[in-house]
C-alpha cells in the first residue's frame, strides 16, 4: 500500500514540475567552432526562461556564467536544457569554461 501512495505522490509531482515549466518563454544558442551563435540573448525580464545549449562541435564545453549561478557542460553533438530566471532587467556574460577567449556572450533581459 505505501508503495502506491509513492507511485502516486510521484506521478502528482511530476505533473506539476512539468506544469510549472511548460509555459515558460524557450531561447536557443548554438556552440559553433567554439563560438556562441548567437552571441546576445534578448529575454523578458522579470520571467523564467528555458535556455537550449545546442553543442555542434566535437568536443564538449561548459556554458557558464558567474552572473547567472549557471554551469552546465553539453558533450558535443548534444543538447542541455537550462532554466533561467526570472532575471531582473540588465546584462549577464557567459562563457565557454573550455574556451573562454573565444567562447563568450551575453543575456539582456528587459
Amino acid at each position: 500500500m505505501m508503495e502506491i501512495f509513492r507511485l502516486v505522490l510521484l506521478v502528482v509531482g511530476v505533473f506539476f514540475y512539468t506544469q510549472a515549466f511548460a509555459d515558460k518563454p524557450e531561447f536557443e544558442i548554438a556552440i559553433r567552432q567554439h563560438l556562441f551563435e548567437p552571441s546576445v540573448i534578448v529575454v523578458p525580464a522579470n520571467t523564467k526562461i528555458k535556455l537550449w545549449v545546442s553543442n555542434e562541435d566535437k568536443t564538449p564545453e561548459e556554458f557558464e556564467s558567474y552572473e547567472l549561478n549557471r554551469e552546465k557542460v553539453v558533450l558535443g553533438g548534444q543538447r542541455s536544457l537550462i532554466f533561467i530566471g526570472p532575471l531582473p532587467a540588465g546584462e549577464y556574460p557567459f562563457f565557454g569554461e573550455f574556451n573562454p577567449k573565444s567562447a563568450q556572450g551575453k543575456i539582456i533581459a528587459e
